[in-house]
């Protein structure tokens, strides 16, 4: 008798991790298959689909698992998930985590919002979700996000043995790192009793939403006739948003000193400055703010900045939006100097 709760068409149960890089996402995924091949006897697949791979960029794991008597030949991303587990919410700005889910799927977003408030921003009509404030406990456990997603996962996959998981998690960090053992498995407990569930009904004759595979803005059908670029190459339409995991800077003016000290280690060209005068009358740049749009949450300079201008927050939804002050791109359009 399968211990798998559901199955499609070819006998798999199959789960979506959707996270940027640098949350550890591809290696939960290896972990929750190894878990269930070796502790439950199950045939599992594990492999993850990224760009370039470093810290920010969108990185999808994704976990198959099967009876025993069932060969494993299909290794395509998986498009129809059973579960889908959210790493960063920042990623609806830029990724529909949800495509493809069942009608009675289930959603885990690591996230401190209410269910109503994630469920209107995933356009979920039904099925369940879950929220964890998995950044939160990674926090306090000085551990990573991962670890308390995969305690999340664990409830709801409750035919895996949590047991199995706590084994594997001393396997993966005693050699290398035994100092990181107990916080792991702390952080995975925490994620697997702190998690919170709503389900919302599921009509009869429903359907799950409809997959979609998101195409180049200019690939060669969308290209301009004579592949002409009317805009000189820049990064200034880019989004980096989507790469802060979990912090952002905080700037208060009135602590400020204009010292340059922030702009000096920033990365991304994020701080915005405009001339002024002095109490003297002399000229200066003074700092009116950070576009956060080109943020991607390093936090160089709060390290860097000598008052108490600059400090760092825990992202809250819409803060960036309220108080990003934007650069002036006159150019942005194309056509020359």
């Amino acid at each position: 008798m399968s211990i798998l709760p559901k199955k499609n068409e070819l006998g798999f149960f199959e789960i979506r991790l959707e996270s940027i890089g640098g949350l550890g996402a591809n290696l939960a995924g290896k972990m929750l298959a190894e878990a269930g091949v070796l502790s439950l006897g199950l045939k599992g697949s594990n492999f993850s689909s990224y760009g370039s791979e470093k810290k920010g960029s969108p990185v999808k794991s994704f976990i198959r698992f099967c009876d025993p008597d069932v060969e494993i030949r299909d290794h395509s991303p998986i498009e129809q998930p059973h579960i889908v587990g959210v790493f960063h919410e920042a990623l609806y700005r830029t990724v529909d985590v949800v495509s493809g889910l069942n009608a009675d799927g289930i959603v885990l977003v690591n996230t401190t919002r209410d269910f109503d408030e994630v469920r209107k921003d995933l356009r979920l009509e039904y099925g369940t979700l879950a929220i964890v404030d998995a950044l939160g406990i990674a926090v306090e456990e000085k551990t990573k996000v991962n670890t308390a997603m995969l305690g999340a996962l664990y409830r709801i996959c409750d035919f895996l043995d949590p047991e199995s998981m706590r084994d594997v998690i001393r396997k993966t960090f005693t050699k290398k790192y035994p100092h990181l053992v107990e916080p792991n498995i702390r952080t995975f407990d925490r994620g697997y009793h702190e998690v919170q569930f709503k389900t919302y009904s599921v009509p009869e004759g429903a359907v799950g939403k409809a997959f979609s595979r998101p195409k180049p803005l200019l690939g060669y059908e969308t290209q301009e006739l004579g592949g002409v670029i009317t805009a000189q190459a820049n990064s200034i339409l880019k989004d980096l948003s989507g790469s802060r995991q979990g912090f952002m800077p905080e700037f208060k003016q009135e602590k400020c000193i204009n010292c340059a000290a922030c702009d000096n280690v920033c990365p991304d060209f994020c701080f915005v400055w405009e001339e002024g005068e002095d109490k003297k009358g002399r000229k200066q740049m003074f700092l009116k703010g950070i576009d956060y749009q080109y943020c991607k949450g390093c936090l160089k300079c709060v390290e860097a900045c000598p008052t108490d201008a600059l400090s760092d927050l825990r992202e809250i939804l819409g803060y960036a939006d309220e108080h990003r002050v934007k650069q002036n791109f006159p150019y942005v359009a194309g056509g020359s100097y």
